[in-house]
């Protein structure tokens, strides 16, 4: 395998200023590699499906809020979080996988140091948000299924967009002062980055400084955020599990299952992955780097893709304005 070694003598671009003492960077570009440990034309083939999983991706997400949009039955708590999953989602794959794509195609691997920064915020806010609303939405099912008389008037728009807000916020002060750090320290010689994207721990050991106040507050962010949320819900879900056990009906029951399983899939497909990129991020030194790499690559991909297939198929009211949509009749 050849993978791009920096500096690229006609492309790749560094002005240093002294200012101080200190060296500065002034135009600086990274080198990401794609997937190292695979070959360029096996990565070349790898783009296709890749791709095929983006559009899916887009057209999806884009169609679940046209639906919601449209139809005002929709316009209830559960389908108000599920249109901000589909932005989020639109978000988060959008900012990674263009840039992926062209590296796989085109060998288009240097990336500027603005937009790599921008990129570093996107993926983690978003992911944050991301958190964020899968949590809102364990909220929502524990009041539709323990609170069944009381969740219009608990969960009102008010409500909804307010926990909205708190979750985008959140992700902005959160992750912002990633950004900020990294952009005022100095870097080393070496300006490539083993991935397909830019990420903050994959740029933070590209710098020539202490770097532990950046690492702690990393984890901070991490811990804080999953944490708290992976807490919310999990006792969300003890609560409906206890509550499903006590309905007399075993119809009922099932129905209440039903109704959180997509939930479930979806929290899955976005928690393993990220948390498997995270940690071995920090701690899965002997975890072969295309592994890790594949993993990292789908976990800002498979949710996005997933998200609106699960609850295409898992709501019959989404279900059925697809199928009206595409046959021209009812489901």
């Amino acid at each position: 395998m050849r993978i791009p070694q920096a500096p690229f003598p006609c492309r790749l671009h560094i002005d240093v200023m002294a200012d101080n003492n200190h060296s500065h960077f002034q135009h600086l570009y990274f080198v990401l590699t794609g997937i190292p440990g695979l070959e360029q034309n096996v990565q070349f083939w790898i783009a296709f499906p890749l791709c095929a999983m983006y559009i899916v991706a887009i057209l999806g997400n884009i169609t679940l809020l046209h639906i919601i949009r449209i139809d005002h039955t929709l316009h209830e708590p559960m389908y108000l979080f599920l249109a901000m999953l589909a932005i989020t989602d639109l978000v988060l794959s959008s900012s990674t996988q263009p840039k992926m794509l062209a590296i796989f195609w085109f060998h288009a691997h240097e990336i500027e140091y603005h937009a790599c920064l921008i990129q570093v915020f996107f993926i983690h806010t978003f992911s944050s948000v991301e958190s964020g609303v899968l949590m809102a939405m364990a909220l929502d099912r524990y009041v539709a299924i323990c609170f069944p008389l009381q969740h219009s008037s608990i969960l009102t728009l008010s409500v909804v967009v307010k926990l909205g807000v708190v979750v985008l916020m959140r992700g902005l002060l959160w992750v912002s002062p990633f950004c900020f750090m990294v952009s005022r320290m100095p870097f080393c010689d070496s300006q490539v980055i083993p991935q397909s994207y830019c990420e903050h721990m994959a740029v933070l050991k590209l710098v020539c400084a202490d770097t532990r106040v950046n690492r702690g507050y990393g984890l901070f962010v991490a811990f804080s955020v999953v944490g708290f949320d992976m807490t919310i819900i999990t006792i969300s879900y003890v609560m409906i599990l206890r509550a499903v056990l006590r309905l007399p009906s075993g119809e009922a029951s099932l129905k209440a299952f039903g109704t959180c399983a997509s939930h479930i899939c979806v929290i899955l497909a976005f928690y393993i992955p990220a948390l498997f990129t995270f940690l071995t991020h920090r701690f899965g030194h002997h975890v072969p780097q295309v592994v890790h790499i594949m993993v990292a690559n789908l976990y800002v991909l498979v949710p996005p893709m997933l998200n609106p297939i699960i609850y295409g198929v898992r709501t019959k009211q989404i279900r059925g304005r697809v199928v009206h949509g595409c046959c021209g009749k009812d489901p």
